[in-house]
Parts: C-alpha cells; sequence; structure tokens
C-alpha cells in the first residue's frame, strides 16, 4: 500500500509531467505549421503561429508555478529533486522553441512579400530533422528514456551541416545577385531558427540524462567566449576588430569577422596593421554563411549599419552590440592622407575591445587599460 505522501508526490509528477508534454506539443504544432506556411506560401498559417505563441507563454508560467509548489510542498530529494530542476530547464527550452516558431513565421511574411519563391529543399529537409528531435526529446523526457536522449543528440551534427549548406548556397545566389539583398538576412534567420530548434532539442535531451542518471553533459561550443565582428565587406573593419582582438592571445576566447557581401582585403588594411605588428595578410574575406558554429558566438559586433542585420533579434541567447565607425577604406587619397583615418578606427577598436574583453572576464580584469597587447 502506498502512503498518502507517496500518492501525493505521485500526481503532482504527473501533472507536471503532463503540462510539459502539453506544451511541448504546442511548440511541435507551431513549428510544423510556421512550415506548412513556407512550403504553401500560406499567410493565414504564420499568422496563426504568431497568435498563438501567447498560449505557450501562458504554459510556460503555470509549469514553472507546478514547479515551485511542488518544491515547497513536496520538499524533494535526490531523483525527485533532479526531475523537478530539470523539469523548470526544459520548460524554459520550449519557450524559447515557441519563440523560434514564431520568428520562423514572421521571417516568412518578410520573405513572402519578397519572393515566395526563395525556400527551397533545404528549408524543409532542415525542418523535418529538427521537429522530429523535438519530439523524441520530449518523449525521452515522458518515457524516462536516456538512451532515446542519447539518439537523438547525434543527430544534430547533421543539423549543422544543412543549415550551413543553405547558408553558403544563400549567400553564393547573393553574389549572383537571385536573391536580393533584403530577402538575405530573413531567409538565414529561418534557417538558424530550425537549427536552433535542435539545438533546444539536444538541450532538453541532456537535461533527461541528469535527471535519469545524474550525469552534466556539457553542450559543445560552450567552452570557450566567441565574438563575431561584421561589417559590409569585411575587407577593412571587421578585419583590423578581429585582427586586434586575436593578437590579445587570450586563452577561452574566439574572434572571428565575417561580411554581409564579402570583398577582397584592403590592401591599406594589410599595410597599416603590419605596422602595428598584426599580421592579417594570410586572412580572406569570409561571409556569415562560412563561420563555423555561428549561433555558438556570444556576442555579435555590427561595425556597419548595412551589418546590423547579422545581429539576430529576439530570441536569441547572443548579444548584438553596434559599433558604427567610418570606413577609412572608401576615403580618398594615399595611403599616407589617409593613414590617420585608419589610427582612428584602430584606436577606437582597441579601446571597445578592451572593454568588451574587461566585461566579460567579469572582476578578473586581465587587459588593464593602456596596456594591453596592441600598440
Amino acid at each position: 500500500m502506498s502512503t498518502h505522501l507517496e500518492e501525493s508526490l505521485r500526481r503532482d509528477i504527473e501533472l507536471i509531467r503532463s503540462k510539459v508534454l502539453e506544451m511541448g506539443d504546442a511548440a511541435e504544432r507551431a513549428l510544423k505549421l510556421s512550415l506548412q506556411a513556407l512550403v504553401e506560401g500560406n499567410r493565414q498559417h504564420a499568422y496563426t503561429v504568431i497568435l498563438r505563441d501567447q498560449q505557450i507563454d501562458e504554459l510556460e508560467n503555470e509549469v514553472d508555478r507546478l514547479c515551485m509548489e511542488f518544491l515547497v510542498r513536496q520538499l524533494p530529494v535526490a531523483g525527485h529533486l533532479r526531475f523537478v530542476y530539470a523539469t523548470i530547464k526544459i520548460n524554459n527550452e520550449l519557450e524559447r522553441i515557441g519563440d523560434y516558431a514564431e520568428s520562423i513565421a514572421r521571417q516568412f511574411l518578410v520573405i513572402s512579400a519578397i519572393d515566395p519563391s526563395l525556400f527551397n529543399g533545404k528549408f524543409v529537409e532542415i525542418a523535418h530533422l529538427a521537429i522530429p528531435m523535438l519530439h523524441d526529446a520530449l518523449r525521452s523526457f515522458v518515457d524516462r528514456n536516456p538512451e532515446l536522449a542519447k539518439s537523438t543528440m547525434e543527430k544534430e551534427e547533421r543539423v549543422d551541416q544543412i543549415r550551413d549548406t543553405i547558408n553558403a548556397e544563400l549567400v553564393r545566389k547573393r553574389q549572383e545577385g537571385t536573391v536580393p539583398l533584403e530577402a538575405l538576412a530573413p531567409l538565414m534567420i529561418i534557417a538558424s531558427r530550425f537549427e536552433r530548434v535542435a539545438d533546444q532539442a539536444v538541450n532538453i535531451c541532456e537535461e533527461v540524462l541528469y535527471m535519469c542518471t545524474g550525469e552534466h553533459i556539457r553542450h559543445k561550443g560552450t567552452e570557450v567566449f566567441r565574438v563575431l565582428f561584421v561589417d559590409e565587406h569585411n575587407s577593412c573593419r571587421s578585419q583590423m576588430a578581429e585582427g586586434i582582438a586575436s593578437s590579445l592571445d587570450l586563452a577561452k576566447f574566439v574572434f572571428r569577422s565575417a561580411g554581409v557581401d564579402p570583398r577582397p582585403l584592403d590592401p591599406n588594411t594589410v599595410r597599416f596593421l603590419a605596422e602595428k605588428d598584426i599580421e592579417v595578410s594570410g586572412q580572406t574575406s569570409k561571409s556569415l554563411g562560412q563561420i563555423p558554429n555561428l549561433e555558438h558566438y556570444q556576442v555579435i559586433v555590427s561595425l556597419a549599419r548595412e551589418s546590423d542585420e547579422a545581429c539576430p533579434p529576439p530570441p536569441t541567447k547572443t548579444v548584438g552590440l553596434s559599433w558604427h565607425v567610418q570606413d577609412p577604406s572608401k576615403l580618398p587619397g594615399s595611403y599616407e592622407e589617409v593613414r590617420t583615418h585608419y589610427e582612428e578606427l584602430f584606436q577606437y577598436l582597441k579601446t571597445h575591445i578592451s572593454d568588451l574583453v574587461q566585461a566579460a572576464l567579469g572582476d578578473a580584469a586581465l587587459i588593464p587599460k593602456g596596456d594591453s597587447h596592441v600598440g
């Protein structure tokens, strides 16, 4: 005979589990409907996803409330404590997935006003991998199935590959003139949102493994602090920023740069940085689609108004910053005549990068002002 306490504990757990499943089902339906909007060019489906997002937010609040009440009433320990901890984390992941579905719907509305035919089979392919990953991750939680969680996590790499392929194709088509510039960012965001759904599914699986085994799994890409500098062409400003930041030689920091519309490196930038003992002559200009693991960058710094679109809109954990600065490579005159403008840019970037790094490091400031490794 089970005691009254055991029966109460079982009822509370089942109620929480059922609400998480209800929320997961709502998020999965939103993703499927947003995909249907893309495939059919159906704006009504997109608006439905946007309007129903509030329901997912309400379910998130309800699950949070149930978990808090469970902690107070049941005073759980061991496995039951891991269950409620994992549930709180999973609840947050599901709310974000609902936001991703809404974001896909909103970006579809942007594209549908430009050219609905820009969507291709790769978007369907990435969705047909990411959405089942979410379904299986939720099933692993409900069934307490660590093996299903592990097998689901293994599919993430393929999703990343498709996302990278989509971005590379979009950049190529943009360069060929078959994709309008104003459509490039929305299309990349849609691919990124489906990829992020797979990431969140992996996060849910990690919580399932912790719940079932007590084992903590660190998701790839979280071991370092990543900063991406973006401008229009990745030929001057963003290359200088990457060069300055990389020359600091900071452990556990990764600095990269990219351009919305990549062009060859500016020779004057290469020459100026060489005078500062920063070698970038071997660098090549890159597009956003050529940046691996873009979703793992904690900070994206836009150095031009043209590149503000590179900073992902909410929902995202990526912090977007705008440091709009003049591009000296566009100024007329000889190198000697414009060198002062390169110097001004250099000093501006050096100061802001130093402050950003110190903020990321917290109180353990590594680079005293005025005493960095770049001169």
